[in-house]
Formats: C-alpha cells, sequence, structure tokens
C-alpha cells in the first residue's frame, strides 16, 4: 500500500518548493559558472542570447570583409604567381600588399587579439593565444620583408588563415547558439498577458501581475499562463512541450493545469495556483539552465586537454624554429614551419568538442520529459546495472479503484466501515486515499467530520470520528500490533489492503487494485537487453508486488517495505558492486533518491521540487527511464568521439607541420592546416547534432 506514505503529501508540498528555490540558488555557486571554454570565443560564457547573437553577426561581418580583401592579397602575392604561372607586378606591388594585409590582421584579427588579452589576464592561455600568436607572427615577420628583411612574405597565408579561423568561429556560435535555442522556446511558451477575471468583467493584465487564487479564463487556441486548477468548463490540452506527452489530455473541473500548456477548442476558468518563479516551466527553464552550468568530469577533461595543447604546441613551435635553424636551413624557412604548427595545433575543435554536446543534450532531454539536474549523473547512467523502482505511480498507474470492501466485526456493515474510513482519507492525495474517496462519491456516501488527526509514521492515519477512535492502517502494523489478519484479506489478484480498526478492533478492510502501466513492460524488456536488472520496492503484501512482478517479470521484489528501508536496500545492493539507478516519487523516497548512484524521480507537475534526486522524469512513464539510459550512452559516446576527433587530428598535423616528412617532399602548409583545423571543428558540430536524432525516434 506504499503504506500511506504520503498522507502528509499536502503539507510538504509547500516547503519543498520553497525549498527547491534555496538549492537552486545554492547549486548555482557550487559549480561555478561555466568557463568561457566552451568555444573559446571571447566573451563566449554565460552571456545573454541578443549578446550572442550580436557576436555572430560581428564575426560575420568581419568574415566576409576580410574575404574580400584576400582576393586582391592573394592576386597580387609574388608566391601564389609563381605557383599559377602568371606575372602581374603593380608599381608598389610590395606596398599594396602590406596596406591590405595590416587591415586584413586588425580588423580581421581584431576578435582573437583581444581573446588573447582576457587569457593573458587569467593566466590561462589557450586558444586565442595560439590564434593571435600564429598571425601576429605572421604578420610582422612579412611586414619586415617588406621593409628589407631578406626573405619571402607570407601576407596572403596570413589573410587566409584569418578568414577561416573567422568563419570557423562564426559556424561554431552558430551551432551553440541552437542549442541555447532550446531553453529560448521554453521561455517564449508563456503568453505576456493572462485575462482576470473579476466579478462579471474581464481585464487583462500582465503576466507579473497575478496573484496566487486569481480567477483566470483562457479562451480556445490560447497558451495557459500560469499554473492552476480548473474551476470552470473543460478542454482538451496540448502539454507535449512540457511533458512529452503527445496526445492532448483532457481536462475538467479540478483538474490541474501548467502554465505554457496549449488550450483546445474548449473554454476554462482556472485559479492560479503558481506564478512567475514558482511556476512549473520556470522550474524547468532553472534545471536546464543549472544543468547546462554545472561542469561535468568529461567538460573538465577537455578544459585541461586544451590547456596542455597549448604549451605543446609552444614548445614543438619554438622547437621547431631551432632545429631547423640549427640543421642550417634559412631563417624565414624555420619561421614558416613554427608559424605553421603554431596555426594547426589551435585546438580548436576541443573547445567545442564537450560543451556543445552537454547543451544539445540537456535541451533536447528537457523537450522530451527529463530534466537533468546533475550532469555527472546523466553521464554516468551508462554505467546503472540494477534499477530499483518504487511500484505506486511508475510501474503501476498509480489510479487505485475499490475493488471490494469487507467488514469482520458485526457491528459495522461494509458501508459504515467506507464511511468512517473516509473521513481520514479526505485530506490525502496519496493514490490509496484518492481510491476511497472515489467510491464514497460514486456511492453517495456523507464524509463524516474528525477530530485529532495524526499521521502513524509509513503505517497510516488515525483519528477520532463520531467519537469513536478510527484508524487505517497497512498491514504491517497489524502485525506489529499482533493483530491476526483474516484468511480471505487477500485475493491471488494485485490487490492492496488497507484495514480498518475501531476503538483498537479490527472492523474490516478495504480492497484496492492498482492497474499496471502499458508501457511498463515495453520498459522492462529495454532494460534487460541492456543487461540492466529490473527490482521493485514496495509497502504493498508480499501477495501483491508478487503478482506484479511476475505480470511483469522483473528480477525480483521486496514487499511491505517502509520508507526508511529502501535506503537500506540500495546500500545494500551498492555493497555488492552495483550501480544503482533509484526511482521513486520524491517525497518519502527522497533518503533512497539521495544514497543511489542515479535519483529518478517521477511525478508531473510542480512535485517537480523532488530534492534530492539527480534527474527528473516529468511523465511518470516508465519508458522514458530507458530513453534515458539509452540516451545517456548515446551522449557519452558522442563525447568521446569528439574528444578523440580534436585531439587525434593534432597528433597527426603538428609533426606534418613541423616537418617531419620533409625528406620525402612533403610540408603541411599553414593555410592548408587552417583549412583542416576548421575541417575538424565543424566535423565535432555535426556530430554533436546527431544527437538529436537519438531520441527523437523514441
Amino acid at each position: 500500500m506504499e503504506n500511506h506514505k504520503e498522507h502528509n503529501h499536502t503539507h510538504h508540498r509547500h516547503e519543498e518548493s520553497k525549498k527547491h528555490e534555496d538549492h537552486s540558488g545554492h547549486e548555482g555557486h557550487q559549480h561555478g559558472g561555466q568557463s568561457s571554454h566552451s568555444g573559446h570565443s571571447p566573451g563566449h560564457g554565460e552571456m545573454g542570447h541578443d549578446h550572442h547573437k550580436m557576436m555572430i553577426e560581428d564575426f560575420k561581418k568581419r568574415f566576409w570583409i576580410a574575404l574580400i580583401l584576400t582576393i586582391p592579397i592573394l592576386v597580387f602575392s609574388p608566391m601564389i604567381q609563381r605557383f599559377l604561372g602568371y606575372e602581374w607586378l603593380l608599381p608598389g606591388n610590395a606596398y599594396i600588399l602590406f596596406g591590405l594585409s595590416t587591415f586584413v590582421y586588425f580588423y580581421g584579427g581584431w576578435p582573437f587579439l583581444k581573446g588573447l588579452k582576457g587569457e593573458l589576464k587569467e593566466g590561462a592561455p589557450g586558444m586565442m593565444t595560439l590564434i593571435s600568436m600564429a598571425i601576429s607572427v605572421a604578420y610582422f615577420y612579412s611586414s619586415a620583408t617588406v621593409f628589407g628583411l631578406e626573405g619571402e612574405d607570407f601576407f596572403w597565408e596570413l589573410a587566409t588563415l584569418i578568414d577561416i579561423m573567422l568563419l570557423g568561429h562564426w559556424l561554431e556560435m552558430k551551432s551553440v547558439l541552437g542549442a541555447s535555442k532550446a531553453l529560448q522556446l521554453l521561455v517564449s511558451m508563456m503568453p505576456s498577458e493572462a485575462h482576470r477575471v473579476k466579478g462579471d468583467s474581464v481585464e487583462d493584465v500582465k503576466l507579473e501581475d497575478l496573484q496566487k487564487d486569481d480567477i483566470i479564463l483562457i479562451k480556445p487556441g490560447e497558451k495557459v499562463p500560469a499554473d492552476g486548477i480548473i474551476v470552470e468548463g473543460e478542454s482538451y490540452l496540448n502539454e507535449s512541450m512540457l511533458t512529452g506527452e503527445s496526445k492532448p489530455v483532457k481536462k475538467g473541473l479540478e483538474n490541474k493545469v501548467i502554465g505554457g500548456s496549449l488550450n483546445g477548442n474548449g473554454s476554462l476558468k482556472v485559479k492560479v495556483e503558481h506564478t512567475g518563479k514558482d511556476s512549473y516551466l520556470n522550474k524547468v527553464i532553472t534545471l536546464v539552465q543549472e544543468a547546462q552550468k554545472s561542469k561535468s568530469k568529461m567538460q573538465n577533461l577537455s578544459d585541461r586537454a586544451a590547456k596542455w595543447l597549448t604549451y605543446i604546441a609552444l614548445a614543438i613551435g619554438f622547437g621547431t624554429l631551432a632545429i631547423w635553424l640549427f640543421l642550417g636551413f634559412p631563417f624565414v624557412y624555420a619561421l614558416e614551419r613554427m608559424v605553421t604548427v603554431m596555426v594547426i595545433a589551435c585546438p580548436h575543435a576541443l573547445g567545442l568538442a564537450i560543451p556543445l554536446v552537454v547543451a544539445i543534450s540537456t535541451a533536447v532531454s528537457a523537450q522530451n520529459g527529463l530534466l537533468i539536474r546533475n550532469r555527472t549523473a546523466f553521464e554516468e547512467s551508462r554505467k546503472i546495472s540494477v534499477l530499483l523502482f518504487d511500484k505506486t505511480g511508475t510501474l503501476t498507474k498509480g489510479d487505485f479503484g475499490v475493488t471490494r470492501i469487507e467488514s469482520v466485526d458485526k457491528n459495522y456493515d461494509s458501508n459504515e466501515v467506507l464511511r468512517l474510513a473516509s473521513a481520514l482519507e479526505q485530506s490525502s492525495e496519496h493514490p490509496i486515499a484518492v481510491g476511497i474517496i472515489k467510491k464514497v462519491k460514486e456511492d453517495n456516501v456523507t464524509i463524516p467530520k474528525l477530530e485529532n488527526f495524526n499521521a502513524i509514521t509509513g503505517k497510516g492515519v488515525e483519528a477520532n470520528v463520531d467519537g469513536k477512535k478510527v484508524k487505517v492502517v497497512s498491514p504491517g502494523y497489524l502485525r506489529d500490533e499482533k493483530i491476526s489478519i483474516p484468511e480471505d484479506a487477500y485475493s491471488d489478484a494485485a490487490e492492496t489492503v488497507v484495514f480498518v480498526l475501531i476503538d483498537g478492533k479490527l472492523a474490516g478492510y478495504i480492497a484496492l487494485a492498482d492497474e499496471i502501466r502499458p508501457e511498463s513492460a515495453e520498459a522492462i524488456k529495454v532494460f534487460k537487453k541492456n543487461n540492466i536488472k529490473v527490482l521493485m520496492a514496495t509497502g504493498d503484501n508480499e501477495k501483491t508486488a508478487k503478482a506484479v512482478s511476475d505480470k511483469l517479470g522483473l528480477d525480483g521484489y521486496y514487499s511491505e517495505v517502509l520508507p526508511h528501508q529502501k535506503v537500506e536496500i540500495v546500500k545494500e545492493l551498492q555493497a555488492k558492486g552495483e550501480f544503482v539507478a533509484m526511482t521513486g516519487d520524491g517525497v518519502n523516497d527522497a533518503p533512497a533518491l539521495a544514497q543511489a548512484n542515479v535519483g529518478i524521480a517521477v511525478g508531473s507537475g510542480t512535485d517537480v521540487a523532488a530534492e534530492t534526486a539527480d534527474i527528473i522524469l516529468v511523465n511518470s512513464n516508465p519508458h522514458d527511464i530507458a530513453s534515458l539510459i539509452l540516451f545517456g550512452k548515446a551522449t557519452y559516446n558522442k563525447m568521446i568521439q569528439n574528444l578523440i576527433w580534436a585531439t587525434g587530428y593534432n597528433v597527426i598535423a603538428i609533426p606534418l607541420a613541423a616537418g617531419v616528412l620533409y625528406s620525402s617532399g612533403f610540408v603541411l602548409g599553414p593555410a592548408v592546416g587552417a583549412v583542416f583545423m576548421s575541417l575538424s571543428t565543424i566535423i565535432v558540430a555535426i556530430n554533436a547534432q546527431l544527437l538529436k536524432k537519438k531520441i527523437g525516434n523514441k
């Protein structure tokens, strides 16, 4: 019976959301912001969306202008002319090249030079340092040849390098923007105003002026402006963007609506429950932002790799210069090799490898009803070996219907048993209580008043009704109190039975059945295919637990478990070396969710405040957990692929640029190196985008 675990659910609710707000603040501090490593474009950290757009425009403009100026530079370069076999030297040719290249260097190279200053100020040389060094060495060396230094200029290489770097950055920032668009989409789902009902009139008010308990009118086809409860009307609501549930959901009197969902063809009046920062949508947005900020282990790995590549590039660069000079080659040749090494070594793709995957996976998950609060747990979901489910509402619908009411005391008939029990259950939101109240309404029973209500932790509830001491309790309570359970209390069906005691004596019992979710069996097949053991922990009796377990083909179950025992089960499994994911509905499962390697809270709407979970499932659908694990694997694989690609490229390109194959006549030139480098960046970006396909077809 899940031990009436949430009889005091209503009281938790308010605390829970308050706690959540504090937590999000704390979470933010703890992780620190994401370093501006995500692409290393200057100012690329936590920029506003508009600022980001402006920067993209700026890079685009610089790229086109630099590209247009590169054409005459190429045409007038003696090296290119020799290469293509034509001669067209204007008077003052060298000075024309110098003038054009100076503009390209300062205008096109400005973002990199600005970035260099920022990196040196922070004492963290990286991307920008490398690019700036490469273009500066090329520019100043070539300028010196114009004014008398012996040797050949490579202005054309400088110009093409700047073009390619600008293009790479522009494309990279566009793809990063694509990932943050999903968040923008979520933000834009709220309408800007609401129709507030005042007596007989309706006034339009701004969203921020809405108060709790206001009554608002939602017309057909409009977006719901705030979380609330329907007080009049019925309609179908499309909540797909919020919950991933593709079918519109029918809602009527007393049903909850979520701000941001889309109303169908009925007109609704809704009493506002949560506005602004308490709203469900806002919690989703905060969670997604937290997750995008919180740095994962993989992220740190790529940061370290980028820093080391910088040092390696500097060392190999100067080493290359020294060796070629030592071998007696002209200074200009040795310098060119050094410049090429520095150009190529830019760990551009590396700076992008992880952040892109992180941003995309977090946003895509949110659109599919998976809210990731803890990045590391999400990435580690691929290691899960045991899944422990809390039964009610996860594997089953949590929608109880009364199947039998039996009286065992001749002083009370079955109607009286139901009537007295209903007094205790009327204020609880627990599925069993809801089932009993539903039955009471069907039978038109009047619910009596109660006094001195008290929850018996994990076992049930008690109160005084009509001068009698009434308790509604679980089988565990009867056992503790040494009260014998009637033979026929349990049938073979997957029923949950609660017992009604009046003045300390057993008066009767109520049996309820909870339907198994049709998706459960399917999800369990997916887990088994991925070698994950599925176990169930429930407060229900042995018979019910066995019936559900057999029907779903679980690997095992624990019955009559009290909330605090769930933690013990998790610890026990961990002691055996299992990597445990616990799935529960938040309130009473909190300790076990915290103890598990990956805590997955289920529960829709505002229960999202499941404090201790790493991942929150908006729908309580076990199939989403299967998606989560498979998506976690896909995300991890993408990160590894991108890291290998980004570093592997450098391992091959740097020695070629240094001139390892000189004897066989092959040396990698700076411009070709830059082309390859940008290519690797684009491949990494495309690879990250492929993640969207992974979850889209679940």
